[in-house]
């Protein structure tokens, strides 16, 4: 199976969720037998340089660009689709098209929506590769509930209000003309169904390739502090912080608990946490996690807004850090409320919550336990690989059905 795999930016190194999703499930792709060249633009600190082969992959990397993000706004494209989309990079994608004979052509995530027209417009002609797309959301709801939810500068609320549907318009384009859709949680995929229901629609949650910590007891040895990683680039990874420290920073810090965010970001809006919250930890960008999973009783998972399937909770689970999580927050994965993880319905819950439970070490251990126990052989990379390869050959039966 020889595939274009089109993505936004090289994803090493792996900065975030979307990055982490992206890199290893093309390396579980072409491990499973494909042969894969990956289109995106190149990252200053990556190893990797146009042309660089790994295996079945061969990355075909364009220059970065400087952007201004306001010029989104002049462009049917949503921002996560206008930015990626330079003239450098269609002239390459275009290249691509005319020099090779592609099985598949893989739209990674909405990033890549940009992309489509040109590559309708090529095989307008004759039969077209088969077309996938691999969501990284369900981006019309997640993109509008963000919108309604901005709180910010009420000069910015209707641009991101009208930047919400032009990514659901790209969104519903992507699927209606593609031959298979995937979702990264199950609950993405019943929404993709009820738009699509013509169109195959697979679950394909993430893998998970880090550390996996065998056994773990919690003891008062642990300071009483919960952790929240995470990263902070995107507007609605910020409300769901700012929102949730807002609430929480007076309950936690009346009881003497410790609250620590671990994770990059926008600087000027980190900073302006630290000012405005100086009980909790603000540590910013670091190397590695691990050690601070080692010194934290709970894990939070404060997810309002942003949907998806949120990868940090698989960090947490197998570095054996019970988790306290927004309902919602744990998408794709089989936690159960009370039994492997504490889920609320709102924010002042959710810190109330951690307080009750952060000295209840015999819960704490039950609830860490359970999770791992229950998610060991769930989230497997080189399935996922294997996964995708199998649902595209079976594209070939449907439409042999339907030439039938």
């Amino acid at each position: 199976m020889k595939c274009l795999w089109l993505t936004w930016i090289d994803p090493w190194p792996e900065h975030d969720g979307q990055r982490i999703y992206s890199g290893r499930l093309v390396d579980a792709f072409a491990a499973a037998g494909a042969e894969v060249t990956v289109l995106s633009t190149a990252h200053h600190a990556s190893h990797r340089r146009d042309g660089h082969v790994e295996g079945n992959i061969r990355w075909a990397l364009v220059p970065a660009e400087r952007y201004l993000p306001w010029l989104s706004v002049f462009s049917s494209l949503p921002h996560i689709a206008h930015r990626p989309a330079t003239p450098a990079m269609r002239d390459r994608l275009n290249l691509l098209l005319a020099r090779e004979t592609w099985d598949c052509i893989i739209f990674d995530g909405l990033h890549s929506g940009w992309a489509l027209s040109p590559c309708l417009a090529h095989y307008a002609d004759g039969q077209r590769p088969r077309l996938i797309y691999i969501s990284h959301n369900h981006e019309q709801s997640t993109r509008t509930t963000v919108a309604r939810n901005y709180a910010g500068n009420p000069a910015k609320k209707p641009i991101i209000l009208y930047d919400a549907e032009k990514a659901g318009q790209l969104e519903h384009k992507l699927v209606s003309h593609s031959d298979l859709v995937t979702a990264i949680t199950p609950e993405d995929a019943a929404k993709f169904r009820a738009e699509a229901p013509g169109t195959p629609i697979d679950v394909l949650t993430p893998g998970y390739a880090g550390r996996k910590r065998e056994t773990r007891h919690i003891t008062d040895a642990v300071p009483r502090r919960a952790v929240l990683v995470g990263s902070f680039d995107w507007i609605a990874k910020q409300m769901n912080l700012a929102d949730f420290l807002a609430v929480a920073e007076p309950v936690l810090a009346a009881q003497n608990i410790e609250l620590q965010v671990v994770g990059g970001g926008n600087q000027a809006f980190l900073d302006g946490l630290r000012l405005k919250h100086p009980s909790v930890d603000i540590v910013g960008r670091v190397a590695e996690t691990t050690s601070y999973f080692e010194e934290a009783r709970i894990a939070v998972v404060p997810e309002l807004s942003g949907g998806g399937f949120k990868l940090k909770v698989l960090d947490y689970i197998f570095n054996r850090t019970p988790i306290a999580a927004l309902d919602g927050s744990i998408a794709g994965t089989p936690l159960v409320s009370g039994k492997s993880g504490l889920f609320h319905d709102s924010y002042v819950s959710l810190a109330r919550g951690i307080a009750d439970t952060i000295d209840n070490l015999e819960l704490l251990n039950s609830l860490q336990n359970r999770a791992y126990e229950d998610c060991r052989d769930a989230f497997n990379w080189r399935e996922r690989g294997e996964r995708l390869r199998s649902s595209i050959n079976a594209l070939e039966g449907l439409r042999d059905d339907a030439a039938a």
